[in-house]
């Protein structure tokens, strides 16, 4: 997006890449259908996006780079989009592949170069790359630095550029996990469910709620529904699931009532639960069992979520931290380095997933390509 906002007739753009083709995020994300944006209003987007200065990170010189700017941009690039049942919008071919091969064709027509397998490494007279022909530097008039967080290293986001600018003065939050999952400490009971889904229940964490989809896994607890609310968890708030959301705890109780009869307790909660994995997360976390119905609906309404701390970064999707809003004026420019400006999650700020990163990528990348091609 920076090369975009920066390409010209006469002016020489460089797109400089570690990896040995461009995008492997991008592609990455494509993997699930490349969830590009969202359909809802500007401001319930911008809202999802949670920076330390609650600065407009969306805002470009055309107005905000939004969702609806999202979509035309890439119907400019001729793919067909369509918005999903939750509002999340995907090209229609589900790839992130032909919008990454039309993106590129028009870079290479407005003259910009991919150069590959160049890692930068250091300040100093320029920018120092490794690159396969020896060391080499650059001395651009203008730079935009678009290097990732610290989630997926292998993919190339793994934040090696955090001791350059920090010896430069560059002030630097260190970066924690987000939008990822949480060990647990499971008991042997809980093997035969590793892999199973969780539908139809709901996680609070302080004033954040998910009805999202999750899945226990052997490590923990993954997935959309633990993603959206990951945030407050791993800053701390306590959890809870309940385990009924559509039922209110009166009927709840009722429910719980029933005589047990012969029935086992993991068949006579079936009964009433409705669903294994729900059973199993109730006997897991639940204990010490209650010995009511009130006390049942009770726990079953509001079962503590216990974890013993959040998956690393190399699992998030995603990175908190990066660039403290103090070391970039409003124009993404690094106050310690003028004429250079960063974008994209090397950024302090966070967004759940659903589409809020990747237009948020975008919109910073276009912004401070924009501010770039301002200066020169």
């Amino acid at each position: 997006m920076a090369a975009e906002a920066l390409m010209a007739p006469g002016r020489q753009v460089v797109v400089v890449d570690a990896m040995p083709t461009p995008a492997r995020k991008f592609l990455m994300a494509g993997k699930s259908g490349l969830n590009l944006t969202r359909d809802e209003p500007l401001a319930a987007f911008g809202a999802q996006i949670a920076a330390s200065d609650r600065r407009d990170y969306l805002a470009t010189d055309a107005g905000a780079f939004g969702p609806q700017a999202v979509r035309d941009w890439a119907q400019g690039l001729g793919i067909a989009l369509f918005a999903g049942s939750t509002g999340r919008v995907f090209p229609v071919g589900m790839k992130a592949s032909p919008l990454l091969r039309a993106w590129l064709a028009r870079l290479r027509a407005g003259g910009v170069e991919l150069r590959s397998r160049w890692r930068w490494v250091g300040l100093g007279g320029g920018f120092a790359f490794d690159t396969p022909d020896g060391r080499r530097v650059l001395q651009p008039d203008v730079t935009v630095l678009a290097l990732g967080g610290a989630s997926w290293p292998r993919l190339g986001s793994d934040a090696t550029w955090v001791p350059i600018l920090a010896e430069a003065g560059v002030a630097i939050a260190p970066f924690r996990p987000a939008n990822m999952g949480f060990r647990v400490d499971w008991s042997p009971a809980m093997a035969r469910l590793h892999g199973a889904p969780v539908k139809g229940v709901a996680i609070r964490a302080g004033d954040s709620v998910s009805r999202g989809e999750w899945v226990i896994t052997p490590d923990g607890i993954e997935g959309g529904g633990v993603y959206a609310v990951a945030a407050p968890i791993r800053d701390g708030q306590a959890a809870h699931v309940d385990l009924a959301p559509d039922l209110d705890h009166a009927s709840l109780a009722r429910r719980f009532a029933q005589p047990r009869g012969k029935l086992s307790l993991g068949n006579w909660l079936r009964r009433i639960l409705g669903d294994p994995a729900r059973v199993g997360l109730l006997l897991e976390w639940g204990r010490p069992l209650p010995d009511s119905a009130e006390g049942w609906a009770a726990r079953a309404k509001a079962l503590p979520l216990c974890h013993v701390g959040p998956m690393g970064l190399d699992r998030a999707i995603s990175s908190a931290g990066g660039i403290r809003s103090e070391a970039l004026t409003f124009e993404l420019e690094l106050r310690a380095l003028p004429g250079v400006f960063a974008a994209g999650e090397m950024l302090d700020w966070e967004a759940p997933t659903g589409g809020y990163l990747l237009t948020t990528c975008l919109a910073t990348g276009l912004r401070a390509g924009q501010a770039a091609a301002r200066r020169l």
